[in-house]
């Protein structure tokens, strides 16, 4: 046998259960290796029986105390009940269609059980584990893994499953951290870690070998990326001039924040250095990220070069294309939109334009990346609300021009300590202050209760000529009639709440014309209410919008809570954010508390990250986030920064991870960066 042997190779593994196992994503040897644990039993400190509590699995002694009784209960099954004490108490154990414990279990003597007490039974425990208290086994004295499994499999079958791959492959293992990086950070060898997170033997031994799987995780995906950064950094990009600013500056009708000169300022060292960039511009909602990308766009044109402004939906790409003709256009340069609603003929004229350059700038959508868009000389891509763009579309669009600088914005903050690894292959830029004269957005927690003064704000933001985003987490009513309808919510509001009123509805589940259309009546002063659900998340700029009403808030995580607020305090007046929530649970109150307290997108982060884990800011494996089997990015951040620290140090000293001892790791970041949609070529 080898790590890649089929597990039908296994003692007791037939096409049925392989079949079962195949289901966990479990084909080989080395697949069953690599299935860790999710959790464990600690069966290594028992207690007394007063000591139990109900719904609590714990190791006890005790005596049988009376004999065990085996009976029908009916429906062909049986049931074996018994009486066993210690000295602080009495407990009857039922096993259910298991006769064979009547000749398991004597009377007078000790044994070791392992179970949870019935919360609804009082001093009553079913089916709990055993061993002799003169010879222990399974029960005593060792953590008992458990593992994530299907149908039709027990955790004493996986366990037995994967004993065997132990035993035939464990020392087959590749070796993945150089002999230098264990050493320096005091980690225990492939074989160990393998071997010791499938059978602990006590709880240091199970943390030295989870330290180990977990900087090896880190370490990949840190040497993918260090590869990535590398090679990026190698290309070669002709230098742009940065003496063709100051028209920009002069332009604007502001003045700058700190913040975005600091990142104009350190994108302008990216165009000038004669290397390709790979920059993401990351600021709070309303931290004025398009400014900043506008000059990018201006240094790009005023070097004879193109640049492409690429928008996730059509209604944000014609207010970019807005902005951007109103600040560069009385600068001379030609903007264009190009989105899939516009006619044949314009279209073409675009296509046209692109080509022979006589266009300098284009802002688009998707339609951006179609084979019959060719530019004449593209240097820049822009990509806004990058979370919603593949790696993938990226690229493609930056294919269109030879070696053309790449900045990715976000309007999502990321805790610095996640941004380490989501965006450890570019150069990040953080806009963390806003623009002088936006006023906070006040936010405010409010019950059902308060209903009536709830409609009673909206009707006066509206009466003074202002309109209203409401928020709902659901486009239909969930079955319990919990969630908020934002179909059913919106017809109450026009029809019984707000007659007088102009309703609007936006949802996912419309066709893209009619989505645009709702934003684009809101936009317009047309719609007072517009009821939606988080598509409008990332949506267009409605200064007049001055109050955001979330429905169900205890339904969304802070930070896109934070990111839904955005959505308003985008003028000169003062703007509210209203949650409402009929949570009792003291936590999530505290939760949504916290938003009330703070506007700071990031504190708000990394609040998120600590509650919530880092599924809240990422959607999909295209984001850029892998999928970590054993390390927790907010447990394991020390270790992170220690992988990190590791991997690029292997990377500067080794060419590319092309030195021989390194196969194995090589082989890993491959194949991992192959799932995440990079290329390491």
């Amino acid at each position: 046998m080898d790590l890649f042997s089929s597990v039908r190779e296994l003692h007791g593994v037939g096409p049925a259960r392989a079949a079962q196992l195949e289901k966990l994503g479990i084909r080989t040897l080395y697949d069953l290796l690599a299935f860790f644990p999710r959790d464990y039993e600690d069966r290594t400190n028992p207690v007394t029986i007063a000591q139990l509590q109900p719904g609590v699995p714990a190791c006890f002694r005790a005596m049988v105390v009376s004999q065990p009784v085996l009976r029908r209960i009916g429906g062909g099954r049986d049931i074996t009940k018994l009486i066993v004490a210690d000295e602080t108490g009495k407990l009857t154990l039922s096993y259910f269609n298991q006769p064979y414990v009547k000749n398991q279990l004597h009377y007078g003597e000790s044994y070791y059980f392992y179970g949870a007490l019935q919360p609804e039974h009082g001093m009553q425990m079913a089916n709990p584990a055993h061993d002799p208290a003169d010879r222990p086994g399974a029960v005593t004295n060792r953590l008992l893994p458990v593992y994530s499994l299907t149908a039709g499999l027990s955790n004493r079958l996986m366990t037995q499953c994967v004993q065997q791959a132990l035993t035939f492959a464990a020392e087959l293992l590749p070796e993945i951290l150089p002999e230098q990086v264990r050493r320096e950070y005091d980690l225990c060898g492939v074989t160990e870690a393998y071997t010791t997170v499938h059978q602990p033997p006590d709880w240091p031994a199970l943390q030295r070998a989870r330290k180990r799987l977990v900087f090896e995780e880190f370490f990949i995906f840190s040497a993918g990326l260090a590869v990535l950064r590398a090679s990026r950094t190698e290309l070669s990009a002709e230098p742009y001039a940065a003496d063709c600013m100051q028209g920009f500056y002069a332009a604007l009708p502001f003045r700058l924040t700190g913040a975005q000169q600091r990142a104009i300022d350190q994108i302008l060292q990216d165009l000038t250095s004669g290397h390709v960039m790979n920059r993401l511009v990351q600021g709070d909602v309303g931290s004025g990220k398009t400014m900043v990308a506008a000059a990018a766009c201006f240094c790009a044109v005023r070097n004879g070069r193109q640049a492409a402004f690429m928008a996730p939906t059509e209604i944000l790409a014609e207010q970019h294309a807005r902005t951007l003709t109103q600040l560069l256009g009385p600068l001379g340069v030609r903007v264009l939109l190009l989105t899939g609603s516009r006619t044949a003929a314009q279209k073409r004229a675009a296509r046209e334009q692109l080509a022979s350059g006589e266009a300098q700038l284009v802002v688009g959508t998707h339609a951006l990346l179609s084979e019959t868009v060719v530019f004449r000389d593209l240097g820049l891509v822009v990509a806004d609300e990058q979370h919603r763009f593949g790696v993938a579309q990226r690229t493609k669009l930056t294919e269109k021009g030879r070696s053309p600088h790449l900045l990715v914005m976000s309007a999502t903050p990321i805790p610095r300590t996640l941004a380490l690894i989501a965006y450890g292959d570019l150069d990040v830029s953080v806009i963390g202050e806003l623009p002088p004269g936006r006023r906070p957005v006040e936010t405010f927690l409010v019950s059902e209760a308060l209903r009536e003064r709830l409609n009673g704000f909206i009707r006066r933001q509206c009466s003074e000529g202002h309109q209203v985003y409401v928020v709902c987490p659901a486009v239909e009513e969930s079955e319990d009639g919990v969630l908020r309808s934002a179909e059913a919510w919106a017809q109450t509001l026009q029809q019984s709440v707000f007659p007088d009123l102009r309703v609007g509805l936006l949802h996912g589940k419309m066709k893209s014309a009619e989505k645009d259309a709702a934003l684009a009546a809101f936009s317009a002063g047309e719609t007072d209410i517009l009821v939606a659900t988080t598509v409008v998340e990332v949506g267009v700029d409605v200064p007049n919008a001055t109050l955001m009403v979330i429905e169900n808030a205890e339904r969304f995580g802070l930070s896109q809570l934070h990111q839904l607020r955005g959505r308003v305090g985008r003028g000169s007046a003062q703007s509210y954010c209203v949650l409402v929530s009929g949570t009792k649970n003291e936590e999530t109150k505290k939760r949504l508390q916290a938003l009330c307290k703070t506007t700071d997108g990031f504190k708000i982060a990394e609040q998120d990250l600590a509650l919530r884990g880092p599924g809240d800011f990422f959607g999909s494996r295209q984001h850029g986030l892998p999928l970590l089997k054993v390390a927790s990015l907010q447990m394991d951040l020390e270790t992170l920064r220690d992988a990190q620290q590791a991997a690029a140090a292997v990377i500067q000293t080794a060419d590319s991870l092309n030195a021989p001892e390194l196969a194995p790791l090589k082989a890993r970041v491959e194949a991992l960066f192959t799932r995440q949609e990079v290329s390491l070529n």
